[in-house]
C-alpha cells in the first residue's frame, strides 16, 4: 500500500466534498440542528404534572395539604373541582394526569388522632410517567404526615421528636438530577454514527453510478487504498462533527465535560474510523446511491437509538436483544460518553469498549477491503 496513492484518492475525494455544497452543509449543519431538536424535545424528566382537586372538606387542614401539592415544583394545580364526577371527566378528557380528593371528615379524624384518608386519581396510560408521578405523591404525603405527627407530638409533651435515623443522601454523576445531561453525551453518539454512516455510503455507490469506477479500475490503485483515502475525507469532517457536537452539549446545554478531552477525541476517533467503514462497505455492496443510502439510514440511526442505551437501559431488555445490542459500536461508544462527560472516567474503566471499538473498526475495515477487491476485480 502507497500512502502517496491514498493521499490522491483523499485529495480527490475532497475536492467533491468541496464542490458539492449539499454534502458539506449536511455534514456540518445536521449534527448541530439534531442536537438542537432532540436535546430540547427529548426530555424525561417528569414535572408540572397537571391536576385538579376535589376538596369536600374545605378545612383549614385540608387547604394545608392543597398548599403543598401547590407549593411543590413536581406539580400543576390546574383549579379545583365541584365533585368527584368532575374529577373524574377532567382525566378521562386527558385534561389532566392526577385528581386528589380529600373527604368531608378529613380535618375531624386527623385532629382526634384518628387516620385520615385521601383518595388520589392517576391516569396510568403512560405507566411509567404514572409510576413517577405516584412516587412523588407518596414522598409528598408522607413528608406532609410526618410534619403532622411531629406537631401533634409538640402539643402533648412539649418536645420534639428526633428521629432515631438521619437520612443524609448524595447524588453523584448528576446531582441536579436533569435528564439532559444524560441524554445529551449519548445523543452525540448517536448523531455521529447517523453522518458517519450516511455520507460514506454514497462514495462507491457515486462512482459506479457517474461512471468513473471504470477509471479508477485503469490505476493501479489497491481496494485498501481506495477504502482509506476515501475515508480520510471524511474523516476530517467527522472530527469537526466532534467538535461541534461536544461544544453545543457542553456551552448550549450545561452538560458537565469532567473526563479528559483528549481521551473523548481519542475514542471519537477509533468510533468514527468504525462508522465510516461501515458506510463504504455499504456502498460497496450495494453499486446504488439510493439503496445505500436507505441502507445505511437503518443499520445507523435504529440501532444506535433504541439498542445503544441512549434512551432505553439495556438491562430491560429480553436477554436475546441484550446479545443484539453487543454487535452495534454505539453501545460501547454511548457508555464511553457518558462515563467521561459525567464520571470523568479513563481508559482504566473503560478500556473494555474502547478496545471492542477498535477491534469492530478493524473487522469492518477488513470486510470493505474483502468486498472491494472482489467488486472491483
Amino acid at each position: 500500500m502507497t500512502w502517496r496513492r491514498t493521499w490522491a484518492v483523499a485529495r480527490k475525494e475532497a475536492l467533491h466534498i468541496r464542490r458539492d455544497v449539499r454534502s458539506l452543509i449536511l455534514a456540518l449543519l445536521l449534527p448541530l440542528i439534531l442536537l438542537v431538536l432532540f436535546g430540547y424535545a427529548l426530555t424525561l424528566d417528569v414535572d408540572r404534572i397537571p391536576a385538579f382537586v376535589y376538596d369536600a372538606d374545605q378545612s383549614v387542614e385540608s387547604r394545608a395539604l392543597v398548599a403543598r401539592f401547590q407549593g411543590s415544583q413536581y406539580f400543576s394545580l390546574l383549579g379545583v373541582v365541584e365533585n368527584e364526577k368532575a374529577l373524574e371527566a377532567k382525566i378521562d378528557r386527558d385534561e389532566c394526569l392526577l385528581g386528589i380528593a380529600i373527604p368531608r371528615d378529613y380535618a375531624t379524624r386527623l385532629l382526634s388522632g384518628r387516620e385520615a384518608s385521601v383518595q388520589l386519581l392517576i391516569d396510568g396510560s403512560d405507566s411509567n410517567t404514572a409510576s413517577i408521578a405516584l412516587g412523588y405523591v407518596d414522598a409528598l404525603v408522607q413528608s406532609h404526615a410526618a410534619e403532622l405527627q411531629a406537631k401533634a407530638q409538640v402539643r402533648r409533651t412539649g418536645r420534639t421528636v428526633v428521629p432515631p435515623v438521619e437520612l443524609r443522601t448524595r447524588i453523584w454523576y448528576n446531582s441536579e438530577l436533569k435528564s439532559r445531561n444524560f441524554i445529551v453525551p449519548g445523543l452525540i453518539a448517536v448523531v455521529l454514527m447517523i453522518i458517519a454512516a450516511l455520507l460514506t455510503s454514497l462514495t462507491i455507490a457515486r462512482e459506479w453510478e457517474n461512471g468513473t469506477m471504470e477509471q479508477l479500475l485503469s490505476t493501479p490503485l489497491r481496494p485498501a487504498e481506495t477504502a482509506l483515502g476515501k475515508l480520510m475525507a471524511f474523516f476530517a469532517l467527522g472530527l469537526v462533527d466532534v467538535a461541534v457536537s461536544v461544544m453545543v452539549g457542553v456551552f448550549v446545554f450545561g452538560v458537565p465535560l469532567r473526563g479528559s478531552v483528549l481521551f473523548l477525541f481519542f475514542t471519537s476517533c477509533i468510533f468514527m474510523f468504525g462508522a465510516l467503514c461501515w458506510g463504504i462497505l455499504l456502498s460497496a455492496v450495494t453499486r446504488s446511491q439510493l439503496l445505500a443510502y436507505q441502507a445505511g439510514l437503518v443499520t445507523s440511526f435504529l440501532p444506535a437509538f433504541l439498542l445503544s442505551g441512549f434512551t432505553f437501559a439495556i438491562e430491560n431488555m429480553p436477554p436475546a436483544v441484550q446479545a443484539i445490542t453487543y454487535l452495534f459500536p454505539s453501545r460501547y461508544f454511548v457508555g464511553i460518553l457518558k462515563g467521561v462527560f459525567l464520571k470523568g472516567v479513563g481508559m482504566e474503566v473503560v478500556g473494555i469498549e474502547v478496545l471492542f471499538l477498535a477491534v469492530y473498526g478493524a473487522l469492518v475495515f477488513f470486510l470493505t477491503v474483502r468486498v472491494l477487491r472482489r467488486k472491483l476485480a
